[in-house]
């Protein structure tokens, strides 16, 4: 029988990073620790210390991990109908985080950390531009197919992002169970105000 494949630095930092994700889940970002890691990745530290110098070093990656994971699950949808498309990012951003409310957490935590690391703020700065630019780019193209009314797209990306950040704050520091969901309500209801009020305007004729 042949030999397995020996593992590929690729395939260990993968490894690494969903023993984070469970860590993190389970302990939340105060204390996570490299130890804890490498007992659940099944290796010792200096296996995770081979790959990341420092716990910031791993997180760093981290926060580049979700962002990866969750641009490739935007860009796996087949439909390219742009209020769909819409309606999935959204979506993500406000009813999968549900499912997460352990890393949720702990993701906020890394956040407050943020003005003190810059690694931290930078990545999150680059989140929040990719993800209103993949806001931004599906609502342009439904103004181009006239499925949207023409707005300022960069402004209310920014808006729809603000009730995003609103509503995970909420559903964090104030435990709120039902924040999302009234927040992905909230979402809908600003969507068709803003970039449906001619439809919504037929609908009521």
């Amino acid at each position: 029988m042949a030999e397995p494949p020996e593992r590929t630095s690729s395939d260990s930092n993968e490894e690494i990073m969903r023993a984070t994700y469970r860590v993190l889940q389970e302990h939340g970002y105060a204390d996570l620790t490299i130890k804890r890691i490498a007992d659940e990745y099944g290796k010792s530290t200096a296996a995770v210390h081979y790959h990341y110098d420092t716990k910031d070093d791993l997180l760093v990656a981290f926060l580049d991990y979700i962002l990866e994971r969750f641009v490739n699950t935007i860009h796996e949808v087949e439909t390219t109908d742009p209020e769909q498309r819409l309606n999935l990012l959204l979506d993500k951003l406000l009813v999968a985080p549900e499912d997460h409310h352990d890393l949720l957490i702990a993701v906020l935590e890394m956040r407050s950390q943020a003005p003190y690391k810059e690694a931290f703020g930078k990545r999150f700065q680059q989140n929040d531009e990719y993800v209103r630019y993949m806001l931004k780019t599906v609502m342009d193209h439904g103004i181009q197919e006239d499925v949207f009314h023409d707005v300022d797209t960069e402004h209310t990306a920014r808006a729809l992002m603000t009730i995003v950040d609103g509503a995970r704050a909420r559903a964090v520091v104030l435990d709120e169970t039902d924040t999302l969901a009234a927040a992905r309500q909230t979402a809908d209801e600003y969507v068709n105000a803003v970039l449906k009020p001619e439809i919504d305007e037929n609908k009521q004729n």
